[in-house]
Parts: structure tokens; C-alpha cells; sequence
């Protein structure tokens, strides 16, 4: 199968996990970020049963499939069933760069109460200040990769 089929199942699969389980629903994200709603009654812990639901299925493919072939071949040059490379991650402990970018994706999210996954699949909802988070997200994006270039030159 072309890697784009792929791509595009794969993209879809979790696009329609995304609308099922309310996690392209900002209210619903912003509900449950909101700690301050523990000791008002009006927390909603509903997506730990998304997060956990993930984990209960990715785990397993994870430890009986992935970690096996990525052990086998040196060097983590072991390609998926799709035949392309794994991206996983490289570093053994959290650095700074890391920890600034993790900072900055979850003060994002938590003020608009969407991350890039549902803001794509929320597209469709002609909703104008979707299109500004998108237009601000590709923004960043590429002022991100401005200042990575710039960064490494001057290492």
C-alpha cells in the first residue's frame, strides 16, 4: 500500500477518535484543563478515559510489536509495516529545548483549548476563529523553523 494511503487512513482513524471521543471540542478540553473546577465540582475528567483508551491500545503495539523490530536492527534503522522510517524520539533525558517547547504547546492549549490535531479536523466547521488559530499555528510553525536555522548556524 503508497505510504500516502496510509498517511491518509491513519489520518482519518484519528480525526474521527478526535470527534468521537470530545477532544476537538474546546469546551470539553478547556473543562478539563481547568483544575480550578476540582474543587468547584465542575472538573470534567472525562478525557483520562481517551488518554488511558489510547495508552491500552498503543502500549501493546508498542512492547510486542515496534520495540522487537527496533531491537533487532542496530542503530533503529528498522521501518515500519508502511516501510517508512520510525520517528522516535533519540534523547534518553528531557532537555531544554524540549521542556520550552513542551511549556509553550501546553500554554497554547490550554488557552485556546485546541491543539493542532483538532484544529484540522475541526476545518470543516467554517468556524473564523479556527481559521485565525490555523493561520497563527502555521505562523509558528514557521517562525519556529526561522529561528532553528538561525540557531544552528550560529552553534
Amino acid at each position: 500500500m503508497d505510504n500516502k494511503w496510509v498517511a491518509f487512513i491513519s489520518g482519518l482513524l484519528f480525526g474521527v477518535g478526535l470527534l468521537i471521543s470530545g477532544m476537538a471540542d474546546p469546551a470539553k478540553v478547556i473543562g478539563f484543563l481547568d483544575l480550578k473546577g476540582l474543587f468547584n465540582g465542575s472538573w470534567d475528567p472525562s478525557l483520562i478515559l481517551v488518554m488511558l483508551g489510547a495508552l491500552l491500545v498503543y502500549m501493546p503495539v508498542f512492547h510486542c510489536y515496534i520495540k522487537p523490530r527496533l531491537n533487532a536492527v542496530p542503530e533503529h534503522k528498522a521501518t515500519a509495516i508502511c516501510g517508512s522510517d520510525y520517528h522516535l524520539p533519540v534523547a534518553e533525558k528531557p532537555n531544554r529545548r524540549l521542556i520550552i517547547g513542551a511549556g509553550l504547546f501546553g500554554i497554547g492549549w490550554g488557552i485556546a483549548g485546541i491543539c493542532p490535531g483538532p484544529a484540522l479536523v475541526n476545518i470543516g466547521s467554517l468556524d473564523i476563529s479556527l481559521a485565525l488559530f490555523i493561520i497563527s499555528m502555521l505562523t509558528g510553525i514557521y517562525m519556529g523553523q526561522l529561528s532553528q536555522r538561525y540557531l544552528n548556524s550560529h552553534a
